[in-house]
């Protein structure tokens, strides 16, 4: 099998007979859409915008169009076809947050793996959902439509370039464009061959509803807010509480879900200071790292921060809430802009959302099959330390899936990531390459048993380590470097 992936790799990646000159492409008929751009970019003339990798500018094929899937659709895309190199393959990359813009980094990184790529703005500009107002087609589009409809325009565009279909299809997204990734397999099953969901905001909803959650905890009265300058003690009272429970003492939880961390172990004795926390800010951090409740049931809601995520905290406990979850309220739910994060109501309210966008923004489903029956592949990633998405959601879709398709390791796994942030950074191993994973996994049936990733600080790697597949966790062999992943096997 790998012999027949390599020799098709190899014939894929000469220079393409084009079936069209990329110019001509500006006349191309497509449905409910129009091409706005069709233009050949030299290896020295990308744009500012669009800069690349590092000596990875290649010459490519750039078309822009405009997608009108509904009367009130204005879906921006643009398409990028390397002009040699092509390894025969589409990759489509997601967004992040009410997304409103084109993705041209995580293009340029494809376009120089040798993919031909896509993005979109999913349908309108600007980083706010204060699109939605008035707009219930313009929130379709940016909860799932757009994505759908770049990648079948994305295809026509392809197959009208290159005279030839793409072999393989592959999404690559983290945050939002880690929802889109499994909006699609959800959705669309057909759209791609493989799936990298990365640091997912699948519950878009419960995660909006945590934020405000925890905004109303620090935010209960002065006393309450807990200023970045206590993060670092809150975070040294982790390491020395639960480090040494996966047996190596390194700055990194393995596993937070192990460790059972009670913030009022550094409640001030005496005078108040960066070292400790006060009465009120203990039972503010308590509901930072606590799941959301239904007050009137008791019905856990979302799952709150791990241990370990400490110095993220400003992102949900800062002087605001988190903005991506307020606009959620004022624009989408409530349709009020002056609407005021205190008053939100965690049983009537939160069950109004879910009931809303159980169809729409949520990405929850866990009927997977038919993306698996097709042969879909699916890798999802989390930073256990993330402070913007909940971790434990992503082991929550997990299980999910597993409760209701049974053992899914053929098609689906999800890496946890200790120490890592959201979508990367963080005292972790933050660095690694799910997309090459996953191709080995698509294109030579070869399953991810462990990723490798590393630690890069200045530019320069001080620790590696294996990713493995959960629920196993990477454990120290008990001889050589720590920092070596080699000295480590999942289990």
């Amino acid at each position: 099998m790998k012999t027949h992936f390599s020799l098709a790799a190899l014939l894929l990646a000469a220079t393409p007979a084009f079936a069209a000159n990329c110019e001509s492409l500006v006349k191309l008929p497509l449905p409910a859409a129009t091409i706005t751009q069709a233009q050949t970019i030299a290896a020295d003339q990308w744009p500012a915008s669009t800069t690349g990798p590092k000596g990875a500018h290649i010459p490519f094929c750039r078309v822009a169009a405009t997608l009108t899937p509904t009367s009130d659709s204005d879906i921006k895309i643009e398409v990028w076809m390397p002009v040699s190199g092509w390894n025969g393959n589409f990759q489509a990359v997601g967004n992040g947050g009410w997304s409103g813009s084109l993705n041209y980094t995580a293009m340029a990184t494809a376009i120089a793996g040798g993919y031909a790529t896509s993005s979109t703005d999913t349908g309108h500009t600007g980083g706010s959902a204060s699109f939605a107002l008035g707009h219930p087609e313009k929130l379709i589009d940016f909860a799932y439509r757009s994505e759908h409809e770049m990648t079948v325009q994305a295809k026509t565009i392809l197959t009208a370039f290159y005279g030839k279909a793409v072999h393989l299809s592959y999404w690559n997204g983290c945050s939002a464009g880690g929802k889109q990734g499994l909006m699609e397999a959800q959705r669309y099953p057909e759209d791609f061959n493989g799936i990298v969901a990365g640091s997912p905001a699948a519950n878009w909803t419960g995660r909006a509803a945590q934020a405000i959650w925890v905004a109303q905890a620090v935010h209960l009265d002065d006393a309450s807010y807990i200023p970045p300058e206590k993060y670092p003690a809150i975070h040294r009272a982790v390491l020395d509480a639960c480090d040494r429970l996966d047996g190596v003492e390194d700055g990194v939880l393995e596993d937070p879900s192990r460790c059972h961390f009670d913030p009022k172990v550094i409640e001030c004795k005496a005078a108040d200071s960066t070292d400790c926390l006060t009465a009120a800010q203990v039972e503010a951090a308590r509901k930072i790292y606590a799941p959301s409740t239904n007050p009137r049931t008791g019905q856990k809601l979302y799952p709150g921060l791990a241990p370990g995520s400490e110095a993220g905290w400003r992102t949900w406990g800062g002087p605001q809430p988190l903005s991506i979850a307020g606009d959620y309220f004022r624009f989408v739910l409530f349709q009020n802009p002056n609407w005021d994060f205190r008053t939100l109501n965690f049983d009537q309210d939160i069950a109004r959302a879910e009931q809303l966008e159980g169809s729409r923004l949520n990405a929850t489903n866990p009927n997977l099959r038919p993306f698996f029956t097709h042969g879909g592949k699916l890798i999802q990633y989390h930073g256990w330390s993330d402070p913007q998405i909940s971790p434990g959601n992503s082991v929550e879709y997990f299980a999910s899936v597993r409760k209701q398709l049974g053992d899914v390791q053929e098609w689906y796994r999800l890496f946890m990531v200790p120490g890592m942030a959201h979508c990367g950074g963080g005292d972790g191993t933050s660095t690694f390459d799910m997309m090459a994973a996953l191709q080995r996994w698509v294109e030579e049936q070869h399953p991810p048993d462990r990723i490798e990733a590393s630690r890069v600080r200045n530019g320069k790697s001080d620790r590696t380590r294996p990713l493995c597949p959960y629920p196993q966790t990477a454990v120290y062999k008990g001889s050589g470097s720590t920092d070596d992943g080699a000295n480590f096997t999942c289990r």
